[in-house]
């Protein structure tokens, strides 16, 4: 199974955040690699989000995402073309008016992926990712 992990400061609140990082269909608009982001279902406090995402190549993938906000986002994987598991969480903590979120995830590929290639897919991305949030936090927020 390859794992990704980190965690970083916003300069918001962990509320502020949580809209940010639960308005899957924004995604796109600040997420290169993602094409389109769709709720597909919602039932209570999980929603059914199909990914479209480009890296190296195209492929789409649903996730069962479970808000508990403003504290956490949990995912975990329904259907797609490239993983066979996949479950991964947002964890916020306010630290003096900001937020400190902590990113985790856990995939397993569809297909065989030699382990180091593996953790190098779905760690690859990730500064580049949270440089994308903090672009976001201070576009909408302002600060």
């Amino acid at each position: 199974m390859a794992k990704a992990s980190t965690t970083e400061v916003f300069n918001c609140t962990p509320e502020q955040f949580f809209k940010i990082i639960s308005d899957y269909e924004k995604y796109h608009e600040f997420l290169p690699e993602v094409k389109k982001c769709t709720v597909m279902k919602t039932e209570g406090h999980r929603k059914l989000v199909e990914y479209q995402v480009q890296v190296m190549k195209s492929f789409k993938y649903n996730l069962w995402m479970t808000e508990n906000a403003p504290n956490s986002i949990t995912w975990e994987f329904a259907s797609g073309d490239i993983f066979k598991t996949s479950v991964g969480s947002w964890k916020l903590e306010n630290e003096a008016g900001k937020t400190r979120a902590t990113y985790t995830v856990e995939a397993t590929f569809s297909m065989f992926v030699p382990g180091p290639i593996a953790n190098a897919l779905v760690s690859v991305n990730l500064p580049n990712m949270i440089s994308s949030y903090h672009k976001r936090v201070k576009q909408v927020y302002g600060v």
